[in-house]
């Protein structure tokens, strides 16, 4: 299946069905009436998210979507048949945006979540509405009100609880594999990893999703080799994972160039929890490992765990030391969650 996380759509509403002029020709009824229904209304545009998609390529080939129209009134004061919706199926993770990209319409984080985002019209009024004490017979009957349209652009953005970041070449894929059961294509080329990746890690009895994106390189906010395109895919992370290649000439480059590239890019990455690893330690010297891992130290301005992806040498604890940032995380998230339901709780009501 191709990977797609952004696409532009355009989705309308059904329009209201028109209301009708009828009367009531009924035997032994000496005094009829006006009794035209009113036409029904519009179908909704829906969007769902659901388990089991992680990619758009279902807006690939089709851009327009559009509600079923509601039905006609009927005689007999009948209501006409509401249009049926039309539901967008998308993945979680997917946000809803304007024409103009920035207005966020909807944010599609659980599975099973609808949003309508669009709306029928209304259907139009059966003659019966308009019938007064000096109007008993109205031939006047309303069409039903037309539905919204619009183009809107769906925006895929991954959920995980950890993502890898790092130069091309990294040995993030290596990692991944490591430690989950996805495969992404590993080699030793840079850019092998094209479309982002996720794998559920165990770590003792607990689990959590970690993702895999393209490498960056320096210029990547201005578009530079794939750019900052993916970057999306992390943003929902609780901690980022930084590997630096170990057998690179400068490793405090290496991690000074990605550190700038997640701060041009926005969007709080720089601001995340970062647990930073020396990789590829099997394929250094002692000495060579206790220079750069100093070289590292002083740069990162923290602590730094060494590991090889491919031996699996420090994996484990890197694997736990994610976790911990993780529940840490989860657990302050509960906090002010409950923190904020206590204080609408107890708000005071105004009079």
């Amino acid at each position: 299946m191709k990977f797609l996380d952004q696409c532009k759509i355009f989705v309308k509403s059904g329009d209201g069905g028109p209301g009708i002029v009828a009367f009531r020709r009924e035997k032994f009824i000496e005094f009829g009436g006006p009794d035209g229904g009113d036409g029904g209304r519009g179908g909704d545009v829906v969007i769902e998210a659901v388990d089991g998609l992680n990619t758009l390529i279902d807006y690939r080939y089709q851009q327009h979507f559009k509600a079923k129209k509601g039905g006609h009134g009927m005689g007999s004061s009948r209501t006409g048949a509401r249009g049926e919706d039309i539901v967008l199926r998308v993945p979680v993770g997917t946000q809803v945006l304007d024409d103009d990209q920035e207005t966020v319409l909807a944010d599609m984080t659980e599975v099973g979540q609808r949003v309508v985002l669009l709306k029928g019209g209304d259907g139009g009024l059966g003659n019966e509405h308009f019938k007064t004490s000096t109007n008993r017979a109205p031939r006047k009957a309303t069409p039903g009100w037309p539905g919204e349209e619009r183009w809107i652009w769906l925006r895929l953005k991954l959920i995980a609880d950890a993502g890898l970041v790092g130069l091309p070449n990294a040995g993030k894929s290596t990692f991944l594999a490591a430690v989950s059961r996805a495969r992404p294509k590993i080699a030793d080329y840079p850019f092998t990893t094209l479309t982002p990746n996720l794998g559920v890690v165990r770590a003792g009895e607990e689990e959590f999703v970690l993702a895999d994106i393209p490498g960056l390189i320096e210029g990547a906010h201005d578009g530079r080799g794939i750019g900052t395109r993916f970057l999306g895919h992390v943003e929902r992370t609780r901690v980022l994972l930084h590997l630096v290649d170990g057998t690179q000439d400068d490793v405090q480059a290496a991690y000074r160039t990605i550190r700038r590239e997640l701060k041009l890019y926005g969007g709080g990455l720089a601001e995340k929890p970062e647990i930073v690893a020396l990789n590829k330690a099997d394929a250094l010297s002692p000495e060579e490992l206790k220079e750069k891992l100093t070289k590292l130290k002083r740069s990162a301005k923290k602590p730094v765990m060494v590991m090889s992806g491919a031996t699996g040498q420090g994996v484990p604890e890197v694997q736990f030391a994610l976790l911990d940032v993780i529940k840490q995380a989860r657990g302050q998230e509960a906090a002010d969650a409950e923190a904020a339901a206590r204080r609408i709780r107890y708000a005071p009501i105004e009079e």
